[in-house]
């Protein structure tokens, strides 16, 4: 085994160098901004790659989707960001997953020093495959909006290497995000008050393919998150963020890869309950969209996919799903299908 420490400028790490793997160990401590880990060679490759992005619903990571990403890297260094958690990514990719890759590393943002530092900013750049972890989009909001990572998180995606992220991370994919400033917001909360406190928006972050004038939103279906979506997609169009906007719903365990042109691909663990994901337009202004007065908004289109359907963002339409509409009224969501079920 050969151990040998190396100091960079915002972090101190220890490499421990096994068999094929590189395992490294942050020695953490008060003037450390970040964490650094590595599974695999240290030395940056450059094979060529191909564009794309994954849009994750979080729980658990579909590995389907992670080596559709890993494809698309050319089997290059797979590079995970984050403001919290762990290295797990790193021996999950690097060693579990078919996909080869030359590396799996993490970095995991401590202070906003952090995003000025040029090692964490190289490695994020040399990324051939750059993953948005979970976690609390408010940090990324705060922390990187604005700033050198943002930037380097953009040239990324104009090398042609694909992007993704999950929960958290798929949050700050679209040109909105529900920032979660003031802690998250459940949906009866958001339809009974659109200007509540929490149904914090943030816009002019970053800047994604196919993604424009969209919102997303994670763990769709298992917390009731269509309320607030809608409620979003009122807001933003209420606020003059823009003329129409479009929201994009994904369950659980469930992600989509988008390709250049537009079109998705759905990987799903669902196979018993089924995976889905969902695309929302709006029709236009609000009815009654108003501090402290429950929401009113007639006719938002939906359409629902499977891993049986296909959708395509640059054209909003999609083949084998459901259409259908919702309407809020009084802050109470129903919607065209049988009995006005939201799902």
């Amino acid at each position: 085994m050969d151990i040998r420490n190396r100091a960079f400028a915002g972090a101190i790490v220890l490499i421990m160098v096994m068999s094929t793997a590189l395992l490294s160990l942050p020695v953490t401590g008060a003037r450390t901004s970040y964490e650094y880990y590595i599974w695999g060679s240290p030395d940056d490759v450059s094979p060529e790659t191909s564009p794309g992005l994954l849009l994750a619903g979080g729980s658990n990571d579909v590995p389907a989707g992670m080596e559709w990403m890993i494809e698309k890297s050319g089997g290059g260094d797979f590079v995970v960001i984050r403001c919290a958690g762990t290295d797990a990514y790193n021996p999950w990719i690097f060693k579990q997953l078919d996909g080869s890759v030359d590396s799996c590393e993490t970095i995991i943002f401590v202070t906003s020093e952090a995003c000025d530092d040029p090692f964490v900013l190289g490695k994020i750049r040399n990324a051939e495959a750059l993953f948005i972890a979970g976690g609390d989009q408010r940090d990324y909001v705060n922390m990187w909006k604005g700033t050198q990572v943002e930037d380097a998180i953009h040239d990324v995606v104009l090398k042609g290497a694909p992007v993704g992220g999950t929960s958290a991370g798929l949050a700050v994919l679209g040109e909105f995000v529900f920032s979660a400033e003031n802690d998250t917001v459940y949906s009866d909360d958001a339809l009974e008050n659109p200007y509540n406190r929490r149904v914090a928006l943030a816009r002019d972050f970053l800047v994604m393919p196919n993604m424009d004038e969209t919102i997303t939103d994670s763990h769709f279906v298992a917390r009731d998150r269509m309320g607030r979506l809608v409620v979003f997609l009122a807001r933003i169009v209420q606020d003059g963020w823009a003329d129409q906007a479009r929201g994009i719903g994904i369950d659980e365990k469930t992600a989509l890869g988008v390709e250049p042109n537009g079109d998705v691909t759905m990987f799903s663990l669902c196979k018993t309950s089924g995976g889905a994901a969902y695309f929302l337009s709006t029709p236009g202004m609000p009815e009654v969209c108003e501090e402290r007065t429950p929401l009113t908004y007639l006719d938002m289109s939906v359409y629902k996919i499977t891993d049986s359907s296909t959708f395509n963002l640059a054209t909003w339409t999609g083949t084998g799903g459901t259409t259908y509409y919702l309407s809020a009224v009084d802050g109470v969501l129903t919607s065209t299908q049988p009995g006005g079920e939201i799902y």
